[in-house]
């Protein structure tokens, strides 16, 4: 886990009984520094998102909203490596043909973007924003041909969208989100894409900030 990680899912990580060995994401490589320890240690590596199973459990979530809800005109997924809105994208190609799907990063950390609009995977240094959990650089093998084929646009939002998204669930809602978690809200929000009129399905992806960072950013 990097070194900036929320100090609350580095504890609940060691809660649950794991070992946690952090790094320095703007200096060392977490792919790297897995594949290193699970050979030294006899260990499965099981990526984050770059799976057929994990982006297949994934798309678990679009799957139930659009059960329960019924078919969407438009769908907005947290975009960081591509796992959670390549799932969510072969849900709604499944369940919802008609609905446009709209990945959304971080301004700083717009390489699903640049490499949606250019048709090959783009590397991008490590991005600085407050979406901790999207700060990935590059999208992966497996998500990018997904995400090119099924989804209608890669968008972007600012931190200040985030805050003000976050404040908008903590205040309206009465549930704690993490910036990564409202990047799909904030753009629907600030009509990042023309949602009037529409029925649009949003994927809130987390509530791992650390209370005291929550309240600086939502009551700042």
């Amino acid at each position: 886990m990097p070194l900036d990680a929320p100090a609350m899912k580095v504890a609940a990580t060691k809660g649950y009984g794991a070992t946690v060995v952090t790094y320095d994401r703007y200096t060392e490589d977490r792919e790297a520094i897995g594949r290193t320890f699970a050979e030294e240690h006899g260990l499965t590596l099981i990526p984050p998102y770059d799976h057929p199973d994990v982006i297949a459990g994934q798309g678990t979530a679009v799957k139930e909203l659009i059960e329960e809800v019924g078919p969407l005109d438009m769908l907005f997924v947290c975009l960081g490596g591509g796992g959670l809105l390549a799932g969510s994208a072969l849900s709604a190609a499944a369940l919802a043909p008609g609905c446009e799907v709209y990945g959304v990063e971080p301004e700083a950390g717009n390489d699903g973007q640049q490499s949606f609009r250019s048709g090959k995977i783009v590397t991008i240094p490590v991005p600085r924003s407050i979406a901790d959990g999207a700060l990935t650089t590059f999208l992966g093998a497996h998500t990018f041909p997904v995400i090119r084929a099924l989804v209608q646009d890669v968008v972007t939002v600012s931190d200040p969208q985030l805050i003000e998204a976050m404040r908008f669930f903590a205040e309206r809602m009465k549930i704690v989100v993490e910036p990564t978690g409202c990047l799909a809200a904030a753009a629907a929000f600030n009509a990042v894409v023309p949602v009037a009129g529409k029925r649009v399905g949003v994927i809130l992806s987390g509530g791992n900030v650390d209370l005291r960072a929550f309240a600086g950013f939502v009551g700042g």
